[in-house]
Formats: C-alpha cells, sequence, structure tokens
C-alpha cells in the first residue's frame, strides 16, 4: 500500500503547480484526460442504448473513476518498486495533469489575441474550442463573456478541486476527481440524450465540486484586493446575491465572484444547437464587458494559484 506523509504530499503538489506554470500540458506528451475520455466514449457506446439509462450511468460512472484511481495507485505502487524518488516524480507529473493553470491562460489567449485584431472569425473558432454554446454568430462582447465564464468556472474544475483532492490523496485521488470532471464534461447534461444516462456523473461532480467552489469563492475575493479594476466587497456581494440562481450548485460562486469583481454581469441568453437558453444573470452591468475582461480574469486565475502556492509553501515551511 502506498501511503505519503502531509509534507511528502505538500512538496508534490508545490511541484505540480510549477511544472504546470511551466509547460502545462504539451501536445508531445500524452494526456491522462485524453485516456478518460476515450474510455468514457468505449463505454458510452456500449451503455448508453440499453433501457436501463440510469442504471448503466450509475455503472459507467463507478467503472470510470475506480479504474482511473486503481491505474494511477498501481502506477504509484511500480514507481515506488524502482526507487523511493520515482514515486514522488511520478504522482508530482500526474498531479500537474490535473490541473490546468496554463492550459486555461492559454487558450483564454487565443480567443483575446484574434478579438485585439478585430478578427471575430478567430475569436469565435477558439471560443468554441472552450464552450458548448454556438459561437458563429457572437459579437466581440459576447465572445468575452463566454471566455471569462469559461476560466472563472474552471477555476475550480482546473485548480482548486484536483488541488484539494490531490492533498486528500495524491495523484490516486486527483484522478478520480479528473475523471468525475471528464465525465460530468462528456454526459452531465440534461438533455433528452443523457438527463438519466448522466445523472451520477453529474451529481458525483457536483458533491465532489460542493467544497472546492466555495473556496475558490473566497481566494477570488482575496485575490481581487491588490487589483485596481477589481472590487473584493462587490465580488462578495455578489457571491451571497447571486451564485445560488445559477443551475449549478457549485459553478455560480467563482462566476459571481468574477462578475462582481469586475464590475460587468455574466450570463444570459445562450444558444446551443440553434435553441435559447437563459441562463442566469450574475452581478451588476455597471459597464459592458470588453476583451480586456479576459485578460483580468486570467490575472484572476494565476492570483489564486499564487495563494494556494503561498499556504503550501507555508504549511511545507513548518514541517521542516
Amino acid at each position: 500500500m502506498i501511503f505519503f506523509s502531509l509534507p511528502e504530499v505538500l512538496f508534490m503538489l508545490i511541484g505540480a503547480i510549477v511544472l504546470d506554470w511551466l509547460i502545462g500540458d504539451p501536445k508531445w506528451l500524452p494526456h491522462p484526460v485524453i485516456f478518460i475520455g476515450s474510455w468514457i466514449s468505449y463505454l458510452e457506446k456500449r451503455l448508453l442504448p440499453g433501457q436501463a439509462k440510469r442504471r448503466n450511468g450509475i455503472l459507467m460512472m463507478l467503472i470510470v473513476t475506480l479504474s482511473s484511481f486503481t491505474l494511477v495507485w498501481g502506477l504509484s505502487a511500480a514507481a515506488s518498486w524502482v526507487h523511493p524518488w520515482a514515486v514522488y516524480a511520478v504522482n508530482t507529473w500526474l498531479i500537474s495533469t490535473t490541473i490546468a493553470i496554463k492550459g486555461l491562460k492559454d487558450a483564454a489567449m487565443l480567443v483575446y489575441e484574434p478579438l485585439s485584431q478585430g478578427d471575430l472569425t478567430e475569436a469565435r473558432k477558439y471560443t468554441g474550442y472552450i464552450v458548448g454554446r454556438d459561437t458563429g454568430e457572437l459579437d466581440a462582447s459576447e465572445l468575452s463573456r463566454a471566455t471569462v465564464e469559461t476560466v472563472a468556472e474552471n477555476t475550480v474544475d482546473a485548480v482548486i478541486s484536483p488541488l484539494f483532492y490531490a492533498l486528500l490523496g495524491a495523484a490516486p485521488l486527483a484522478m478520480l476527481y479528473r475523471a468525475t470532471n471528464t465525465l460530468d464534461s462528456m454526459v452531465g447534461y440534461r438533455n433528452a440524450k443523457y438527463v438519466h444516462f448522466g445523472w451520477a456523473s453529474a451529481r458525483l461532480d457536483d458533491v465532489l465540486n460542493w467544497i472546492p467552489a466555495r473556496v475558490t469563492g473566497w481566494l477570488l475575493i482575496l485575490v481581487s484586493i491588490p487589483y485596481r479594476y477589481a472590487s473584493p466587497v462587490q465580488a462578495w456581494k455578489a457571491v451571497r446575491a447571486f451564485a445560488h440562481l445559477h443551475p449549478s450548485p457549485n459553478s455560480g460562486i467563482p462566476e459571481a465572484a468574477v462578475a462582481g469583481g469586475l464590475g460587468i454581469e455574466l450570463g444570459g441568453l445562450n444558444r446551443y444547437g440553434g435553441v435559447a437558453s437563459e441562463r442566469a444573470r450574475l452581478g451588476w452591468p455597471n459597464r459592458p464587458i470588453v476583451k480586456e475582461d479576459i485578460v483580468h480574469t486570467v490575472r484572476l486565475l494565476y492570483g489564486v494559484s499564487y495563494l494556494v502556492m503561498g499556504g503550501l509553501l507555508c504549511a511545507a515551511c513548518g514541517w521542516l
């Protein structure tokens, strides 16, 4: 059995964040989420056509999450047989693949850069890579809103949640969370196709994100303090006033914090496959959303990661 002491886990998390800051997810390196997504697709083709969709969805959720946990635990165990330091290296790298600070920034800037050049066609293309809504007719403000919402929401999904579960159970538990989040992104929809089949995956994702989302809300409020374009007081007020209006029990918290802090309104009318959907409006429309809000949100994202790194370093030094 592989067990880590708290100082060992702290230093692995520190190393994982540094790795993500520096290299992110290079395309030449196989990424575990790609394999998880392929595994989900394979199981979906075999389980979705069945009549007992909710039962089959629960079965798929259990297979994907437990196999992800077990495989990573097995890799850790194998590495421990090679060399004591190998297990630390394997866990540090695997934890780094569950977070996406640099990846979020890069994806957001792929939208911001063509917006800065007035190229809506390119901006719409890259926005379509990171959101599920229709982007073909969105203007610059709506493209900026979509990107800001994605970065804000994923500050939980791609940063705080995986780090939270890595702190509790190193790479195996972080990968179980990442598998759950991938399941939710692929089948956790409330449409006719997935409402029953994806129910278990969506609910588990809600449960696992419950604590990290609330931690993220406070972190976003705190990192708003040094930025002249963000208001921590308004961020806090927006979370209290609007977060509960979001259909997700968790996503409304970071989105409301960013909206309130920047003095903009997120949410509103989206279209999915040509069908209009009115999402809860979060924050106050004190001004129009502009492309610079993408950069501001990315800076808040990095500010959150700096706060987390500071906390980890302080805790690790306390154990030395």
